[in-house]
């Protein structure tokens, strides 16, 4: 037990320094990597990012294996957006980044892939609590969306009710409790009632179930048409001048970062520090692969083009993997200046952060403590938000690294231009 205990204190320790998930930071501290636990007859495989990592799941279940990162590829790749949101009700500051396709969108990378691939969908969704369970219980495994809040196993504040969630497999239903697939490494589960009450939250994805009927069968022709058409997409999509949800999104951040005269620059919204903890923190979560998002995605999308090298016969484009690679890398260490590990309480909320989402990699089992975790997070943070952490010198580095990332990122996709046309 006590090896046991020592093995986590060293993943998790790792996750906060790297931002890593919770397979990757085993793999390193262990040296290798155990293969997917099986629960049910479903592969716990984990993943990066939510949607991917999903459809992924269907896919091989229905008979049709296609790795995570061409399926990630396929559905459009990565995207770019920044929003800065200030609630009233509880004081704070929330940074929300967009790194995917048309992230904005529900369910819109799951089905640009499906078209693309020529897999069909099931999609379903009701208004009444009992069609729901019933549709549920059916259709299972599927992709549903559910609020975060209700699901319970993130133990957020309520605060966060309502503020919606990514896509899980609900892969088994029965003894009153439902089976998910969230990437995690263990069994992980939840009360059927609590259940459906998080898929029912939302409005505009209440009750949403995406299945795959199988059996499923891709040509290798279809295969590279998708993988063709996904790095189009992607091409396509950031080279818009959109400063909203466009890489211009970046250029735009960096202005308000250091911008006193915007109503939304970062020297007004935080001119008495108050929920600057809070904003940095979903800034260091946002961009490292530990988040719920999966990160900045842009080494899941190197991986895509170094797949897509081998299936389009193009090995040009994975020099085209080592650049984003690269970019990743600094979006990394943007993360790393916004929430500085030798700043004590800062560097306490990236252990905890880490603990919270080790501990749903880890099921069931961990339950105790992840919830003593996220008790300790939130409490830190609401005394971290009410005082100014660190000092506004961090607005200019930030800002000078969001103005090199845009530079990188559009000569990226400037180059990557050339084996669309």
């Amino acid at each position: 037990m006590t090896a046991k205990k020592h093995l986590k204190a060293r993943v998790r320790a790792r996750m906060a320094k790297t931002g890593e998930r919770y397979a990757a930071a085993r793999a390193h501290v262990v040296g290798e990597r155990r293969g997917p636990v099986t629960d049910h007859g479903w592969p716990l495989a984990g993943g990066a990012h939510p949607d991917s990592a999903a459809f992924a799941a269907l896919l091989r279940h229905a008979g049709a294996p296609v790795d995570e990162a061409l399926l990630f590829g396929i559905g459009g790749g990565i995207g770019a957006g920044y929003i800065l949101w200030e609630f009233a009700h509880d004081d704070s500051r929330v940074v929300t980044l967009g790194f995917s396709h048309r992230w904005q969108y529900i369910g819109a990378h799951t089905r640009a892939a499906a078209q693309r691939l020529g897999v069909e969908l099931l999609e379903h969704t009701t208004g009444g609590a009992k069609a729901a369970a019933a549709a549920l219980t059916d259709r299972a495994p599927a992709m549903v969306w559910p609020d975060r809040y209700h699901l319970g196993y993130w133990h957020l504040p309520a605060s966060l009710d309502g503020r919606g969630g990514h896509p899980v497999v609900a892969y088994a239903v029965g003894d009153g409790r439902v089976r998910v697939d969230d990437r995690n490494a263990a069994p992980l589960t939840v009360a059927e009632a609590d259940f459906h009450r998080a898929r029912a939250r939302v409005g505009s994805f209440k009750n949403l179930t995406i299945s795959v009927p199988g059996p499923v069968s891709i040509t290798d022709d279809r295969l590279r048409a998708a993988v063709a058409g996904g790095l189009a997409a992607v091409v396509e999509h950031l080279s818009t001048p959109s400063d909203s949800f466009g890489l211009p999104a970046w250029r735009k951040w960096s202005r308000m970062l250091t911008d006193r005269r915007a109503a939304k620059g970062w020297p007004t919204v935080f001119a008495d520090g108050r929920g600057l903890a809070g904003a940095l923190a979903s800034v260091w979560e946002g961009v490292s692969p530990l988040s719920a998002g999966g990160g900045s995605l842009r080494p899941l999308f190197a991986d895509f083009l170094d797949a897509a090298a081998r299936v389009l016969d193009r090995p040009a484009l994975a020099d085209e993997a080592r650049r984003w690679r690269g970019i990743g890398a600094l979006w990394q260490d943007l993360g790393d200046a916004a929430l500085p590990a030798d700043v004590p309480g800062l560097a306490r909320l990236r252990e905890l952060t880490a603990g919270v989402t080790a501990a749903v990699a880890e099921g069931d089992a961990a339950a105790d403590e992840r919830r003593a975790a996220a008790a300790e997070l939130w409490e830190l943070r609401r005394a971290l938000d009410a005082d100014r952490p660190v000092d506004g010198a961090v607005f200019a580095d930030l800002a000078a690294r969001l103005a090199a990332l845009h530079r990188e990122e559009t000569a990226g996709i400037a180059a990557l231009r050339a084996h669309t046309e």
